[in-house]
């Protein structure tokens, strides 16, 4: 197995879906103006894309390993380049829920095999680390592409017109598909059972660690934040900023470009200062950024903007939190991951997916019922609370590796 060609296969298959998965809150902004739901309604998009991911990787992710994860990955592009023809033609809400409900399955898919892989080809912490926040980085450059993409496809006279995103995005599969299938690979890590019961019961196993337990709940906290903020922001900017539908589109690709910086930067400050540090400056930043930043954006007297240069500078600053919550998730992950045998890599990353995903939904469903009921410009002040938690969480997790 040629370790260059695996890890740009892994960054390409992370990178496409990063588009697919991340342009969930630019389809509910388009589906609350083309198909006629409302917030509430529109929310359930991340749902439909969330639960697939944790219930096929609860199901799959323990014995994975015994399919093949080269195997698994062909699948999951394969279904998504499907399902982004049937969303052109569809032209729904209810195809844009089945489009999220086979990209959450192709995900999970995804996401337990490159987790795994990445123990398999790092020989240390040290890389684990880096190849963790790196590829986590081209995932959140491709979101940041997506903000970009999908309105370069848009038309003040079409409302379909932006439809066509999705032969682009089909194609991307295609050639990702392509490029995985001549790519080469050894057999991957041991199985972790003697049998697919064996496999399962690995995964209930790790519940009966402490550090599995509180790490599951930091994961959950955590993409509850993140997902929380990442899907509303587009609608945040369109009714609180009172921006043109397009420029709120694209104002929400500082939130990811910031997290992919944020994240690059991560592999490499961790080299020299403990994680714990990191994490711990990381989110008390951000919890300051919504006490003193978004207060002064919430209550920002916008004129007539017609471009991003229109847009005065405080505008921008509340995305800036991006770049202080993006080490967390693949720091977070790689201390676990690390502190475990690659056997049980697998099993791991299933819970790990299981519970983003379910924060992911919780997180979106959470935000879109107080940007209905509290106001879009009261919304995201309620993400100080699973920001608190979050570091307590660190702390007792610091803990918990140092004994291992």
């Amino acid at each position: 197995m040629k370790k260059n060609a695996v890890k740009i296969a892994m960054y390409l298959n992370y990178f496409v879906f990063a588009i697919l998965l991340n342009s969930v809150g630019i389809v509910i902004l388009k589906s609350q103006a083309n198909y006629g739901v409302d917030e509430l309604q529109a929310s359930i998009l991340e749902a439909f894309k969330d639960l697939p991911i944790a219930i096929v990787s609860f199901l799959i992710a323990s014995f994975l390993p015994r399919i093949g994860y080269k195997r698994a990955m062909l699948i999951g592009l394969a279904l998504v380049s499907v399902a982004c023809i049937n969303m052109y033609f569809g032209n729904s809400f209810g195809t844009a829920k089945i489009l999220f409900a086979t990209v959450g399955v192709s995900f999970a898919l995804i996401k337990v095999s490159v987790y795994s892989l990445i123990g398999t080809i790092t020989e240390n912490q040290k890389e684990h680390n880096s190849l963790m926040s790196s590829i986590e980085g081209v995932f959140m450059i491709g979101i940041a592409l997506a903000y970009f993409l999908f309105p370069a496809f848009n038309s003040a006279t079409n409302p379909d017109s932006w439809l066509n995103v999705y032969w682009l995005l089909a194609g991307i599969s295609v050639v990702s598909f392509g490029f995985l299938f001549f790519t080469k690979f050894e057999n991957q890590t041991e199985i972790p059972g003697v049998n697919l019961a064996d496999d399962f019961a690995q995964m209930f196993k790790l519940f009966a660690k402490l550090l599995t337990i509180v790490f599951v709940i930091s994961a959950f906290l955590f993409v509850m934040i993140e997902q929380g903020i990442m899907s509303w922001l587009p609608t945040f900017n369109s009714k609180v900023l009172h921006l043109p539908q397009n420029i709120s589109i694209m104002m929400a690709s500082i939130l990811a470009i910031t997290l992919a910086v944020g994240r690059l930067l991560a592999g490499v400050i961790t080299k020299r200062i403990d994680w714990i540090w990191v994490l711990s400056f990381c989110i008390v930043m951000a919890m300051l950024i919504v006490v003193f930043v978004l207060p002064k954006t919430v209550g920002l007297e916008v004129k007539e903007i017609n471009s991003l240069s229109d847009i005065p500078l405080i505008g921008f600053a509340f995305p800036l939190v991006g770049l202080f919550i993006a080490p967390i998730y693949p720091l977070l992950n790689s201390v676990v991951l690390s502190a475990l045998p690659k056997k049980l890599h697998s099993s791991m990353t299933g819970l790990i997916v299981v519970f983003s995903a379910l924060g992911g939904t919780l997180g979106s469903r959470v935000i879109g019922y107080l940007f209905k009921n509290e106001g879009a410009e009261n919304a995201f002040f309620y993400t100080l609370i699973p920001m608190s938690l979050l570091l307590v969480s660190f702390f007792i997790l610091k803990k918990l590796t140092s004994k291992i």
